[in-house]
């Protein structure tokens, strides 16, 4: 099993940036669909996709791909996967969950159903056993079908890869760190310039920012499905804790600063951020938009604003979204990022430079980005 094919499925939107952080890792490309990215790799890449991808919503193990209209076509080709190459003699498994789109096949119980009973057949057959205890490991299969072409794969996460493990407090909407870390990685921000949040909730942008800047691998402090699969080698999950561990950087000084007008959040982003370990880069404080200014130029602010979600406050954002324009002219050098799904918000704000369709959990927005001058460039000393 020297070459496998992963499938890292991400945000709608966001491919580019996963499929940079992919060929980042030294990974080639397969294909680039909508909300996934394939990628060719040995073992060793399904600890290191699992560990170091920020953007990636989970790390698939493809075991099959082939074309089925009918369920009997889709139990035969199913059947004939190798899965006695993954799934051991007690191991426990079961089709976690089957999506289609534009197929004939669309009954997704149906599918699970049928897909369970042919891995149920061909490991009876490689067996040699009439039933299975599945007293083992996990191993949960996905099955994605698209314009009648199926893939059959192993979830080797698990748990979703947006949860680190930092972040056990959440505010009433917040945004998923897999989706905060992408929007920060489509501006030019860097570790050493001014980052603001002024409306900091939990505290997810900053915290992954702090991480980004700090090189912590966001995996770091989390298990996976797959560390307890027998193919995948014991040492290549030492060998990628090591190299997680190896590239922080132990003494970095970040300007990272969180506003929020409610004193309950800024205690939860606190928490969580002492959780993340990156409690002494980031500076929280009690603080309303229309309050925010700053004496160095040259900053980045990113924002998750309120979008007016519940009917009651829809009557606010006129207002508050006016208090954002006038914060936004005072630092007129400074760079603007705000995701929003209120549909006004360019009318308060002005015209976006750019713009760009993102999904916030099942809400459509946009992420308006309002782009500030370049700083000039430094002397040479």
């Amino acid at each position: 099993m020297d070459r496998i094919e992963l499938i890292a499925p991400c945000h709608f939107g966001l491919e580019a940036v996963l499929k940079r952080e992919i060929k980042d890792l030294g990974y080639d490309i397969v294909q680039v669909e909508d909300g996934r990215v394939t990628f060719a790799a040995d073992l060793g890449g399904i600890a290191r996709a699992n560990l170091f991808l920020r953007t990636a919503e989970r790390i698939l193990l493809k075991i099959g791909s082939f074309k089925a209209v009918t369920f009997d076509e889709l139990f035969e080709e199913t059947r004939k996967l190798p899965w006695e190459n993954y799934i051991p003699k007690n191991g426990k498994f079961w089709v976690k969950k089957a999506s289609t789109a534009r197929s004939r096949l669309h009954s997704a119980p149906d599918i699970q159903s049928i897909v369970k009973k042919a891995m149920v057949e061909r490991l009876k057959g490689r067996y040699h056993v009439s039933w299975f205890e599945e007293s083992g490991d996990d191993y949960p299969v996905r099955v994605f079908i698209l314009k009648d072409q199926v893939t059959i794969s192993l979830d080797t996460s698990g748990t979703p890869l947006h949860k680190r493990g930092y972040r056990k407090l959440v505010s009433e909407a917040p945004i998923r760190e897999t989706l905060a870390a992408a929007l920060l990685m489509l501006t030019p921000w860097n570790k050493d310039r001014i980052l603001v949040d002024p409306f900091c909730g939990s505290g997810t942008f900053l915290i992954e920012a702090a991480m980004m800047g700090k090189r912590i691998a966001p995996g770091i402090n989390r298990s996976f499905e797959a560390e307890n699969w027998d193919f995948v080698p014991r040492k290549t999950w030492y060998a990628a804790a090591d190299e997680a561990g190896d590239a922080v950087l132990e003494h970095v000084q970040m300007d990272l600063q969180g506003y929020d007008k409610n004193p309950q959040m800024l205690r939860i982003a606190r928490e969580n951020a002492r959780d993340a370990e990156v409690d002494d880069l980031i500076h929280f404080q009690q603080r309303e938009v229309k309050d925010l200014r700053h004496s160095k130029p040259y900053g980045f602010i990113i924002a998750n604003p309120p979008y007016g979600e519940r009917l009651e406050d829809r009557k606010d954002l006129p207002e508050l979204y006016g208090q954002m324009r006038e914060a936004f002219d005072r630092l007129d050098t400074w760079s603007k990022y705000v995701i929003t799904s209120y549909e006004d918000a360019e009318k308060y704000l002005g015209k976006a430079a750019r713009k760009r369709k993102v999904y916030n959990g099942m809400i459509r927005g946009e992420y308006l980005q309002y782009l500030g001058p370049k700083p000039p460039r430094r002397e040479p000393r």
